[in-house]
């Protein structure tokens, strides 16, 4: 269960920009976990939540995305959508793909209350 280690980094994005913005709460974060980021979302949520606790986190509203990836063909030399690593080529059933896309877990977007 990577996803607490992942929270841990995130979390300590987020009291990064409260220190060096100075604001002192979170009242949304907004993530985007590409669906061959091998993150398991609830995992992370829930993780989120519990070490928010105490921090300028708590209680903010968490809106985790997962766009869809993407992989290279090399049979049909065409980009394809892949949900999950392991999936064959949508148009060949080819199984041999390059992601290109859709691996990453970052953070889009932080909204504060600066009262």
């Amino acid at each position: 269960m990577h996803e607490v280690s992942l929270a841990g980094g995130i979390l300590k994005i987020v009291e990064d920009a409260a220190k060096r913005e100075q604001f002192a709460r979170v009242t949304l974060l907004r993530l985007e976990a590409g669906s061959l980021a091998g993150v398991e979302v609830r995992a992370l949520r829930f993780a989120l939540e519990v070490m928010a606790l105490g921090t300028c986190l708590e209680g903010a509203q968490i809106e985790i995305t997962t766009p869809p990836g993407e992989a290279w063909c090399g049979q049909c030399n065409v980009t394809v959508n892949m949900m999950e690593r392991g999936d064959p080529c949508g148009h060949c059933g080819n199984y041999q793909l390059e992601p290109t896309n859709g691996m990453a877990l970052r953070v889009i977007e932080i909204m504060v209350d600066d009262n």
